[in-house]
């Protein structure tokens, strides 16, 4: 992403909740072919606990300096709570129409201790333009998007950026998580990780 304004992010992200099903703006990181369909666009929908949302944040020691990335956001939970417990700025991506009126919902739920320092777009999460933005990656999606998404992150993720994933791992390349725990919940046993992207200049 070339840097846009929260607030001008907004505007969009709205503009997409009124006219999900017509062609995207010239904004949006979406595919622009007439007829193409994002690469990985799998609608199933698992809110991330709370429980577990703050122990990403733990991990990932985010601070009020970090831009955060949720591919999937999904309501964008993720963002709002990061942004106000820690003052930080977020962008979300995300596909279904549904959620992105969910997060809009948050928007609207947070706009007296957040305002305008998240911003949801309706993109492919595989084309965004300004990834290389991000200090923190967040993501609760499948291998499949995960191996599609790997070869992107080592190219546009810069040294020191942390990748936080809910229950999956990377499955191509054995890029090994720097570190990997497992944390209980009412319906089961949730799995985080989280790598550091490498300063290959220092291999």
């Amino acid at each position: 992403m070339k840097r846009w304004f929260a607030a001008v992010g907004c505007v969009f992200a709205l503009c997409a909740v009124l006219h999900a099903q017509d062609a995207p703006t010239k904004n949006q990181d979406l595919p622009k072919k007439k007829g193409e369909k994002a690469k990985y666009d799998d609608p199933t929908y698992l809110p991330t606990p709370d429980t577990v949302i703050n122990k990403m944040f733990e991990i990932g020691k985010i601070g009020k300096n970090d831009m955060i990335f949720d591919l999937g956001c999904g309501d964008g939970r993720i963002l709002f709570m990061a942004s106000e417990k820690f003052g930080c700025r977020g962008v979300g991506l995300e596909l279904n129409p549904v959620r992105i009126r969910e997060a809009m919902d948050q928007a609207d739920k947070y706009k007296d201790t957040v305002g305008t320092r998240v911003e949801i777009r309706f993109g492919d999460a595989l084309k965004v333009k300004d990834l290389s933005d991000a200090t923190v990656v967040v993501m609760y999606m499948f291998p499949e998007f995960m191996d599609l998404w790997y070869p992107i992150a080592k190219a546009k993720l810069k040294p020191g950026t942390r990748i936080l994933s809910h229950d999956y791992c990377f499955k191509v390349n054995n890029w090994e998580p720097e570190m990997a725990l497992e944390l209980p919940g009412p319906h089961g046993t949730h799995k985080l990780y989280m790598w550091i992207v490498p300063d290959e200049k220092k291999k």
